[in-house]
């Protein structure tokens, strides 16, 4: 599972990964090339972060 993060939506989906899949995510930041194309999961903002399971 993976879910895409802006700055202001990281809090949540690292809440909501955890009461979904009951494990401590990963968390990474979207490389540069990918940033312009990767939306957020909450809102249309460009992703920063992408948090996902080992």
């Amino acid at each position: 599972m993976e879910k895409y993060s802006c700055e202001s939506h990281i809090d949540h989906a690292l809440d909501m990964f955890v009461a979904e899949q009951k494990e401590f995510p990963i968390m990474d930041k979207v490389e540069e090339d990918k940033k312009l194309s990767t939306k957020c999961s909450y809102c249309e903002q460009p992703a920063e972060y992408i948090v996902s399971s080992k």
